[in-house]
């Protein structure tokens, strides 16, 4: 101890001593000095380096954005507020129904629109300091370069939502120093020019958030809160709100729903809950929420509100999403073209031209957000597609065999009955709802409603025939038309039944849909160049000029068709009092705050007159009355009380069947066929096809009225145009009655267009009777023996004959209708060509020839005299007995009994003189003779009585009544020679159409219901 304390008292006296001689001192500054010049000196060198550093810094970032260019406000709000807004559809009454299809879904919101919680979760987990920064922070771009150049396992990232706005909306997702320097400039610029919410608001808008429960990539926070949870922004919880605010760092890992659709697998679930924890562990660390709040939230349970998976509008409502938008696209594609200067006229001519403005309308169409309002009844719409999915009527699939062109194996291919419809508002033009087939999938979206090009068959009829005919006055309600055999160079219409009808009215032939008649009426338009100008004005532009000189186009024979649209269209030409109203979808397209860009405009087109459409309508009501649809009357709810007029139609070989129907106020057709032209009537255990698509057509009109009785059942009905009369006319000729027709009780009456009445009095008439002499119609003279003669004193005129080339049949009995055949029959025509005057020769006829017995009949040789009328039979019981007139007969046989007897004919000619005897015949055994016969009185002529006229006052006039389907038809003579109904030289047909979406030609017409 006491050797430390003297160690110790010598250490200090030494120093004590080394201070007060200031050695100390002396040694401490030196070090001092030392020490400090070094720091000094290091200090120095850092801050050049740092300079220098900073220098090489700047120049560097400069080099970097100096290609980058000063962008203005304007600019920048431009490329900001550009989200690529997905445009909505509605049906009418802006009820919404689906958005555009687009490889991403956004809806843009207002940030006032957004949660508070949503917006807080949002600034804890992505940039905690967005309120104070000026678009950059520092220290966070220092920490994500020394990760970068570290290459760190973990990486915190540098961007503000500022940045992150400018990387989405100017620049690009490129990693890249270049890339970085200029999203740091243009951030520090936007954050000059915009507010806090400004920037927040356009962040929300644009981040992706993965998919939505159907599969589809949405973006923006109103579209990932209604496609994740099904509720609006502005609703957001705070467990959902932290679950959404969690996905835009990696939007494909964290969503909670499959690229098909539908939930993940609970494992695959479990990154995006994590990264939900993640968020509310931020947002308590920020102090948005309290630990109370934080704790309730974890333990919340997320995957009860996440969307189950259904039915897209596209499943939903498949034709009308791609209808709707196709329309939208043609419409924008004008506005666009016109705006550069291009004319409708211009795109249609030019196809590279109109596909550059399509594309560019479909770009306009997925970003700019439109809202597109269509003239679709929501109600009826989706009533139509549950009963055409649940009508069980079409008939069978069509089954066949194909071989595939790359394995060369036989596949099998199934069709369906396809069916298409459209039912339109007739004032407006409005397309309320449509049928666009059946069978729809993504890889067919095929609308054979508006794509689909099939032949019209008979609703063809008016609108190329009938009314054009009855616009001009060639022909009226009433005018007669001969339905009969007819040629026209080699081609020779068929009706459907295979018979014909004999002289009918237009009225009629329309209503009963028979072919010849509407042929005939074609032809003469033809001839005159009319027709084509009307069916363009209504709104049928698929028909190609070359097909109007085809006289099966007249019986809806075309070679590529019209479509299901155009065609149901064209019908409302006559409800509209003959202007044709174009039928449109699209009603009109807005922006997303309401202006308007687009507005459709009705544009009635005057194709007939008033007084044309409305005869045309009252014909088409006989459709339903009595014609080939009164299977109706008994499907349809309002077939008493609703004024329908309409008219059915098949193609060739039963490829199509159409009917249209239109009431005052809309019309609505159906059409069925196979998808490739194929016959409708192949099924024995289905009911007819006419009757499959007319029941089909009146359940889509029935539910229709449920839903709209005041749209679909009008009480009013079409209204009667001023310079509508009517008036009697001959049923032989069409004009004016004429004594001798009222004494044959031909007069009727129907309506007309007063223009057209007919001022020439009926010439077909005239007194006397006919005989056939060779082979001619001729006059009865006084000594002309009267059991050769038929007409009652009435007969046809031979030069009205003539001039309606009627001389050229070989039988005028086929002239004669159904329709009080037997006072036609009363005239007493006989077969053959007309002649009105004959010479005597004085000379008895030659004697008949070569008699025999065939069968139950005698027949004879014609007698070589051309004077002769008719032949008389006598018999006798055996060859020298007494021979007595049995009768007489026009013709070369008579029927006879097979008792015994011996018969023996005589020719009788014009002047009452007799030939010999022929040579008799045997019949029977004479070896048991019989008595002969009392000779049988001369036949007397029937009594002539006067008859009556028959006027027939109709306020609706449908003059010729059904003919009775029991009534046997008589077999016709295809053998006549050809007659052309038409005025002037007769256009002969071009060679068939080829069979394609169309038909070829036509040679009958199934527009008959079951009982015809």
């Amino acid at each position: 101890m006491d050797k430390i304390k003297k160690l110790i008292n010598d250490s200090y006296q030494k120093i004590k001593t080394q201070w007060n001689e200031g050695k100390i001192q002396r040694t401490s500054r030196v070090t001092y000095d030392v020490t400090w010049n070094i720091i000094l000196f290091f200090i120095i060198i850092g801050v050049v380096g740092l300079f220098f550093a900073g220098g090489v810094g700047a120049g560097y970032f400069a080099s970097l954005v100096k290609d980058e260019p000063i962008r203005s406000y304007e600019s920048m709000e431009a490329d900001i507020y550009n989200y690529e807004e997905t445009s909505t559809l509605y049906f009418a009454e802006n009820k919404y129904f689906g958005d555009i299809r687009s490889n991403i879904m956004r809806e843009e919101v207002k940030l006032e629109n957004v949660s508070d919680t949503l917006i807080q979760a949002v600034i804890a987990t992505e940039d905690r300091n967005f309120k104070e920064h000026e678009g950059v922070v520092p220290k966070a771009i220092l920490r994500a370069i020394v990760q970068e150049a570290t290459n760190a396992a973990v990486k915190t990232g540098g961007s503000t939502l500022t940045q992150q706005l400018i990387k989405n909306q100017i620049l690009t997702n490129e990693v890249s120093f270049e890339r970085k320097a200029k999203e740091i400039l243009l951030a520090l610029r936007l954050e000059r020019f915009f507010d806090k919410e400004e920037i927040l608001e356009a962040y929300l808008n644009i981040v992706p958030y993965g998919r939505e429960a159907s599969g589809r990539n949405i973006a923006g926070i109103q579209t990932a809160a209604q496609g994740i949870f099904g509720i609006d922004a502005k609703d957001l919880n705070l467990p959902q709100a932290a679950y959404l605010a969690g996905l835009p760092q990696s939007p494909s890992y964290y969503t909670p729903f499959k690229n098909s659709g539908g939930l993940k697998d609970p494992g695959a679930l479990k990154p995006g809950l994590n990264r939900m924890g993640t968020v509310l562990n931020r947002m308590y660390e920020a102090e948005y929420i309290t630990k109370e709040e934080y704790e309730k939230a974890l333990k919340y349970d997320i995957v009860a509100d996440f969307n189950l998976e259904s039915e897209t509008p596209m499943d939903q409502y498949q034709y009308l999403m791609y209808e709707a938008e196709k329309r939208a696209k043609k419409i924008l594609a004008k506005q666009i073209a016109s705006e550069d200067g291009y004319t409708l006229e211009d795109l249609q001519n030019d196809e590279k031209l109109n596909e550059e403005y399509m594309i560019l309308a479909d770009r306009a169409l997925r970003k700019n957000g439109y809202e597109v309002h269509t003239t679709i009844d929501k109600e009826i719409y989706v009533a139509h597609q549950e009963i055409i999915k649940n009508y069980k009527n079409y008939g069978p699939d069509r089954t066949y065999s194909v071989t595939d062109e790359e394995t060369g194996e036989e596949v099998k291919v199934v069709e369906p009955v396809q069916v298409a419809g459209m039912l339109i508002d007739n004032n407006t033009g409005k397309i309320i709802s449509f049928i666009g087939g059946r069978g729809y999938s993504p890889e067919n979206t095929f609308n054979y409603a508006t794509e689909a090009k099939r032949s019209n068959g008979s609703t063809m009829k008016p609108l190329l025939d009938y009314a054009p005919a009855f616009e001009t006055g060639i022909l009226q309600p009433g005018t007669p038309l001969a339905d009969v055999r007819t040629y026209y160079g080699k081609y020779s219409p068929d009706n459907y039944s295979g018979s014909f009808n004999g002289i009918v009215s237009a009225r009629k032939a329309l209503a009963e849909s028979f072919n010849v008649p509407a042929i005939a009426v074609y032809n003469k338009l033809m001839n005159k160049g009319i027709g084509q100008e009307y069916i363009e004005k209504m709104g049928i532009s698929t028909i190609k000029d070359a097909e109007y000189s085809n006289l099966v186009l007249g019986i809806g024979a075309t070679t590529r068709g019209v479509t299901i649209e155009e065609n149901i269209n064209a019908y409302n030409t006559f409800a509209n009092g003959g202007e044709f109203v174009d039928g449109y979808m699209i009603d009109k397209i807005t922006t997303n705050d309401g202006k308007v860009i687009y507005e459709h405009k009705t544009k009635p087109v005057k194709v007939f007159s008033p007084q044309t459409a409305y005869l045309t309508l009252d014909v088409l009501r006989d459709v339903l009355d009595y014609g080939t649809a009164t299977y109706l009357q008994s499907q349809l709810n309002t077939a008493s009380s609703v004024d329908w007029a309409g008219k059915s139609g098949t193609s060739e070989n039963w490829h199509d069947y159409w009917f249209i129907g239109t009431n005052p106020n809309i019309t609505m057709g159906t059409w069925i066929g196979y998808d490739t032209p194929s016959p409708l009537n192949n099924c024995d255990n289905c009911a007819p096809y006419n009757e499959r698509n007319m029941k089909l057509w009146a359940k889509l009109v029935n539910k229709a009225t449920e839903i709209n009785p005041e749209l679909m059942a009008p009480e009013a009905n079409f209204e009667r145009p001023d310079g509508i009369v009517e008036r009697s006319y001959c049923a032989i000729s069409g004009k004016l009655p004429s004594d001798l027709c009222s004494k044959a009780g031909l007069v009727y009456s129907d309506l007309f267009n007063a223009k057209y009445v007919p001022t020439e009095t009926d010439d077909s008439l005239i007194t006397g009777s006919y005989v056939l002499v060779d082979g001619k119609a001729v006059v009865a003279g006084p000594k002309t023996p009267q059991e050769f003669v038929n007409g009652n004193g009435l007969t046809f005129n031979p030069e009205f004959l003539k001039k309606n080339n009627y001389d050229r049949l070989n039988d005028l009995t086929k002239l004669f209708p159904a329709k009080d055949r037997a006072k036609w029959e009363r005239i007493g025509v006989p077969s053959g060509e007309v002649g009105s005057t004959i010479a005597d020769d004085g000379k008895a006829p030659a004697t008949p020839s070569s008699i025999k017995k065939s069968g139950g009949n005698l027949t004879w040789n014609d007698s070589s005299s051309k004077d002769v009328v008719g032949y008389r039979i006598y018999r006798a019981s055996k060859p020298d007995g007494a021979f007595s007139l049995i009768g007489n007969t026009t013709s070369t046989s008579f029927g006879v009994s097979d008792g015994n007897a011996v018969y023996r004919i005589k020719a009788v000619d014009y002047f009452g003189m007799e030939s010999t005897a022929s040579e008799g015949v045997v019949v029977g055994d004479l070896s048991k003779p019989e008595p002969d016969p009392k000779p049988e009185p001369k036949p007397e002529p029937d009594p002539k009585p006067e008859p009556k006229p028959e006027p027939k006052p109709k306020p609706d006039p449908k003059p010729d009544e059904p003919k009775d389907p029991n009534e046997p038809k008589k077999p016709e003579d295809k053998e006549d020679p050809p007659t052309d109904p038409g005025d002037g030289p007769v256009t002969p047909p071009v060679e068939p159409p080829a069979q394609g979406d169309g038909d070829t030609e036509v040679k009958k017409d199934p527009d008959k219901n079951k009982e015809e």
